[in-house]
C-alpha cells in the first residue's frame, strides 16, 4: 500500500507544494549560473529510471560548458574539491546539494521520488549484476539511503547493493529515517567528494 500508492501520491503532493518556494530559489540560482559564464542553466542527464527505462534528469549545471566526462576506475563519476571543470557557482551548488533540487521537476512528472535509489548514468545499465538490478524496481530519488548514509564514501558496487536492498525494504519508517539523515549529511557536508 505505501510503496505503490501512498508514496507516489505523497511525492506528487510534496513536489506541488514545494514548487512555488523552489521557483524563487531557482531564479536566484539561474541568474548566478548565467552571470558566471552565460551557459545553459540546466544539465539534462540521461539516467536509468524505474524498470530500467531511460530518464532525462534535471540538474542545475555545475560544470563549465562542454566539460570532459572523467570517470574513476570503478566507473563512478570523478568528483574532487579542486576539480577545474566545476564553476564557482557550481561548487557551491554541489556542496549544498542545490544542484539536485531541479529534480523536483522530475517528481512533478512522476518520474522520480523524493526518496529512492540514486539514478545511475544510462550507459551503466549493461554493467549491472543480477544482485544489483532490483534497484530499478522503484523510481529513483532526489535523495536516498546511500546518499544519506554514505554519499561518496563507498564503492559503486556497495551503493548498488544498498540501493537494491532499499528497493526491497521500502517503508514509511525507513523513508522518514532517510529524510532526516539527509538533512544532517547535507548540513555537515559529509563525503561530498570522491577524491
Amino acid at each position: 500500500m505505501y510503496k505503490n500508492f501512498i508514496k507516489p501520491v505523497a511525492d506528487w503532493i510534496i513536489a506541488l507544494c514545494a514548487f512555488p518556494f523552489f521557483c524563487i530559489l531557482w531564479i536566484v540560482v539561474a541568474i548566478a549560473i548565467k552571470i558566471e559564464d552565460g551557459g545553459p542553466v540546466f544539465y539534462m542527464a540521461e539516467r536509468i529510471g524505474k524498470d530500467s527505462k531511460k530518464l532525462k534528469m534535471f540538474k542545475f549545471r555545475s560544470m563549465k560548458v562542454n566539460a570532459e566526462n572523467i570517470l574513476n576506475a570503478d566507473g563512478s563519476t570523478y568528483n574532487s574539491k579542486d576539480d577545474p571543470r566545476v564553476t564557482k557557482v557550481g561548487k557551491f551548488l554541489r556542496e549544498t546539494s542545490l544542484d539536485e533540487t531541479a529534480q523536483l521537476l522530475n517528481m512533478l512528472k512522476g518520474e522520480m521520488s523524493l526518496i529512492g535509489p540514486r539514478a545511475s548514468g544510462w550507459d551503466a545499465l549493461p554493467t549491472y549484476k543480477d544482485d544489483e538490478i532490483d534497484k530499478m524496481k522503484v523510481r529513483p530519488g532526489i535523495t536516498g539511503y546511500t546518499q544519506a548514509y554514505y554519499r561518496n564514501s563507498i564503492s559503486v558496487r556497495e551503493k548498488r547493493l544498498y540501493d537494491a536492498w532499499y528497493a526491497n525494504h521500502i517503508s514509511f519508517g525507513l523513508d522518514v529515517k532517510v529524510f532526516f539523515k539527509t538533512i544532517v549529511t547535507v548540513f555537515k557536508h559529509d563525503n561530498v567528494y570522491t577524491n
